[in-house]
């Protein structure tokens, strides 16, 4: 006979709890339960009233799994659910969203091993009170490389006004992540964490992308500002990953980084953290800060840091810091004057690529 629990007020009838769902790692269905419990206390205030998306896998890791959108029909009249407008189409999407331990272990309770958030809440769904910069690397890069980056980001978040927090995600990488005051939507959202992307990868194209497809990014960190569209969702604080591992996305406070991986806490782990720290994120509200500011600060540096010239920086890369000795902003790779070898205009000898001072030649 399968088990009822009491949560919240509700009946839950769990089910299937001996269920493998991560084979290498001999987890369970009820070690899932198990930690989803564990967490909530933690996790409910990042959930609580974000739509949803859930990656469900009734038939453990090591078989498909899917992406689930759509508050199902059968789910109980507790579980709450909020109507979004198609922006592309007609009709309304429904998603479940998560206020309570009760909906946690519920949806949990249907294989649900990863949980992604909207970066805005019922409250104002069209406005972002989270600002999410992903950052992506590539199986070459290492641990030490992507902490640099996490915290050349903070360092920039800081300057611009943001309040920046970083997340371990238990995959690859990390979220360096703000909090928003719902000032702004969408649109400006997106084009200041796109700005922001562009501006550090700029100063760093050697090693920093923000190209969307892998074939252009060689052997770069991705710098991945698409999570701040209009439905797009990140990893929700303390989910399980559906990886082998069974690591969990942990948001760390920023003395941390340097000795925390991206995929370094267990589920285990994870109770043990919380029985002995308080979750870094919380309160984050607290700090909230206005995006269209911190896009004007960014707008100030980028003018700022322009190079003092007559011909002014290459127009066509809008965004970053100059990256040869005349300080034209243009990446050396596709810079022709260097490319043929010719000598700075500065005298130094080193190959250039000042614009003409007269200004309107074709790069």
């Amino acid at each position: 006979m399968a088990p009822t629990v009491h949560v919240d007020g509700h009946d839950i009838t769990l089910s299937k709890l001996d269920k493998e769902l991560f084979p290498d790692d001999r987890l369970s269905k009820d070690d899932l339960l198990v930690h989803y419990l564990a967490v909530a206390g933690a996790m409910v205030p990042h959930l609580a009233g974000r739509p949803l998306t859930l990656l469900r896998h009734p038939h453990g890791i090591g078989r498909d799994g899917f992406f689930q959108k759509d508050a199902a029909d059968y789910y109980p009249d507790w579980v709450r659910t909020i109507e979004v407008p198609h922006r592309r189409s007609e009709g309304n999407a429904r998603y479940a969203v998560c206020d309570d331990t009760a909906t946690l272990l519920y949806l949990a309770n249907l294989a649900t091993i990863e949980f992604h958030i909207w970066t805005a809440t019922a409250a104002d769904i069209e406005r972002p009170d989270r600002l999410v910069l992903d950052l992506d690397p590539p199986e070459s890069t290492t641990v030490a490389e992507l902490r640099s980056v996490a915290r050349r980001a903070r360092d920039l978040y800081t300057e611009l006004g943001l309040t920046p927090y970083v997340q371990a995600t238990g995959g690859r990488g990390y979220h360096v992540v703000a909090p928003l005051d719902r000032g702004r939507d969408f649109k400006a959202v997106r084009e200041l964490a796109g700005a922001l992307a562009a501006h550090l990868a700029a100063d760093d194209p050697e090693r920093l992308t923000t190209a969307h497809r892998k074939d252009k990014r060689g052997d770069r960190i991705f710098l991945d500002a698409n999570r701040n569209g209009h439905a797009q969702t990140f990893i929700a604080p303390y989910s399980l990953r559906a990886r082998p591992g069974a690591a969990v996305a942990t948001p760390l406070d920023w003395d941390e980084l340097g000795r925390s991986t991206p995929n370094g806490y267990s589920p285990a782990a994870i109770r043990r953290r919380l029985a002995r720290k308080a979750d870094p994120w919380a309160g984050m509200d607290r700090h909230a800060a206005d995006a269209g500011e911190a896009r004007a600060r960014l707008d100030t540096l980028r003018v700022r840091l322009s190079p003092n010239r007559s011909h002014g920086p290459c127009r066509r890369l809008r965004l970053g810091r100059w990256t040869c000795p005349d300080r034209c902003w243009r990446p050396p790779d596709r810079c022709r004057r260097r490319a043929a070898g010719r000598t700075s205009s500065s005298g130094t000898g080193s190959a250039s690529c000042a614009r003409p001072a007269a200004g309107r030649g074709a790069w």
